[in-house]
């Protein structure tokens, strides 16, 4: 009796201690609002998650740069004092080069062409470029594909000549409208419409959605139908962190990643094409086609950007991010 009586003390002890265990906190810091695609991906992370693993893990999530700003989140990531992030593909240089290869212009077809590589074996290995750098690929947000606009239609390379145009912080950026004769301006986001406005810049490059909210057709005659770029983001971890994790809460982490990142990507696909109607509605600038044709003649011009950079990204990755465009 007594040693029943003991056993099922133990077992009460030890039930009561697994129950009143801590769940494992995991803070996921980003700098944008909760309404935008990567806002909507974090949330649902977050509900995948935890659904995942009740009482296992506690999903903290900050946007609007509550935690970290831009210019903080990787430094406070690899210090251990965030878990998660979803960075611009724009922010890595200082991690590794070969992301650059998503500011190439002209190199993707479409976002579908981007899934493909992103996707595939050297998309793939992208993610884990940077893990002895404390950095853990978990995987890529979508935000969409840039459009070129400026006051005068841009069909061919030749109508950039002599146009300033504003570009972010990127070597990339700056030899793309290089190579058309073009003067790059690097500005900060905050002041585009006003430039634009005053004639500071005569033209940009911007995602579907950045062009509506941010009033950008109100101040350019054309935008073109161009998709010739890529602004997206990588979502990711202290590698140090991720490596330590019980096999069975990554493995659980990771499918609810790679389903948040789904559903945020079909956010960010459906609004681009909902914002590129609006500014077509709003009838203040015209949206201009590009042909077959026009779009080769811009590749042709831009191929010697690839060039320039193919040594800093590797030319396995240019090839496999061409051949996305084949299938």
């Amino acid at each position: 009796m007594f040693v029943r009586a003991l056993a099922l003390s133990v077992a009460l002890v030890a039930a009561h201690g697994v129950a009143s265990a801590a769940p494992l906190v995991i803070k996921y810091s980003h700098v944008v609002a909760d309404q935008t695609p990567k806002g909507q991906a974090a949330l649902k992370f977050k509900e995948l998650a935890e659904k995942a693993l009740p009482g296992k893990v506690e999903v903290q999530v900050f946007p609007n740069s509550q935690l970290f700003g831009d210019g903080k989140e990787m430094e406070a990531l690899v210090l251990g004092d965030v878990q998660i992030i979803a960075p611009s593909l724009a922010k890595f240089g200082k991690y590794t080069k070969k992301l650059q290869v998503f500011d190439l212009p002209f190199l993707f077809d479409d976002i579908e062409a981007v899934d493909r590589f992103q996707d595939g074996p050297k998309g793939q290995e992208l993610l884990n470029s940077m893990t002895k750098k404390g950095i853990k690929g978990l995987g890529y947000l979508h935000n969409g594909m840039k459009q070129l606009s400026a006051n005068k239609p841009l069909r061919t390379p030749g109508d950039a000549k002599g146009l300033k145009f504003r570009i972010q912080s990127s070597d990339v950026l700056e030899e793309q409208f290089k190579a058309v004769g073009g003067n790059p301006q690097k500005l900060a986001f905050a002041e585009v419409y006003q430039a634009l406005q005053t004639g500071v810049v005569d033209g940009t490059e911007n995602p579907w959605s950045n062009i509506y909210t941010k009033k950008f057709h109100e101040v350019q005659k054309y935008i073109m139908d161009s998709n010739h770029g890529v602004l997206d983001y990588m979502v990711i971890a202290n590698s140090g962190w991720w490596d330590k994790l019980p096999a069975d809460v990554r493995t659980a982490l990771d499918k609810a990643m790679v389903e948040s990142i789904k559903y945020g990507n079909k956010i960010a696909f459906d609004e681009a094409a909902s914002y590129r109607k609006k500014v077509i509605d709003d009838k203040k600038a015209e949206v201009l086609p590009m042909t077959k044709d026009e779009v080769a003649q811009w590749r042709k011009a831009m191929k010697p950007v690839w060039a320039k950079f193919e040594g800093e990204i590797g030319k396995d990755i240019l090839t496999a991010a061409e051949a996305a465009n084949k299938n």
